[in-house]
């Protein structure tokens, strides 16, 4: 499922851009100003940024300016009333991929969000396993491939995060018990099952090779 991460500090235009998104089977966390915003993107990997510019804290160019010094390259679209040359001309300068004007039609931010995650659904594919997005499975070499439970979710963590470590945190989230044993035992079963080569990032997480 393709995950967005939405940075908007309105909480009626918020909450019905989250129901809206999910209706249209979209994953989405919702931060309320740039901190959370920044915090979330550090212990989740999301394939596409909604970010509001007048936020409390940090304001959503001066976040998306940090992600992109980073080397976050996740897509970025910026929603905002500010649409004079200067105000979009920052946030394109600051590593947005398009500009929404608010107010804006939902059903023409949903076009705009499809045109910039269809890359994702379409490449979330390593060394033969892919995830089908339609219905969330793993293929590999085209043909189902029999996983299920804790050990799914992780592998489809490392195959959307690929060529990048999937997060520990993220990781640490899907196991019953949350402690570094269980995650390395799981890591070593996917590494027997599917037969790849899964690497610990130390200070990161697990990335597959």
């Amino acid at each position: 499922m393709i995950k967005l991460l939405l940075l908007e500090d309105d909480p009626n235009l918020g909450k019905s851009l989250v129901k809206y998104l999910e209706r249209n089977g979209y994953s989405v966390d919702w931060a309320k100003q740039g901190e959370e915003a920044i915090d979330l993107s550090y212990t989740n990997r999301y394939d596409l940024y909604l970010f509001d510019v007048n936020v409390p804290l940090v304001n959503g160019i001066d976040v998306l300016t940090g992600l992109r010094q980073a080397d976050d390259k996740t897509p970025t679209i910026i929603i905002s009333a500010q649409i004079d040359i200067d105000s979009m001309s920052k946030g394109f300068s600051a590593g947005a991929d398009d500009y929404v004007k608010k107010p804006f039609d939902p059903e023409e931010l949903l076009l705009r969000i499809r045109a910039k995650t269809v890359l994702a659904a379409q490449s979330s594919a390593v060394h033969g396993y892919r995830i089908e997005p339609a219905d969330g499975e793993i293929y590999c070499e085209e043909r189902l491939f029999e996983i299920s439970g804790v050990p799914k979710s992780i592998l489809i963590e490392l195959i959307r995060a690929y060529p990048n470590p999937a997060p520990k945190n993220l990781l640490m989230d899907l196991l019953a018990t949350q402690n570094d044993g269980a995650l390395r035992v799981n890591m070593v079963k996917l590494k027997k099952e599917t037969g790849l080569e899964i690497q610990a990032v130390r200070g990161v997480g697990y990335k597959i090779l």
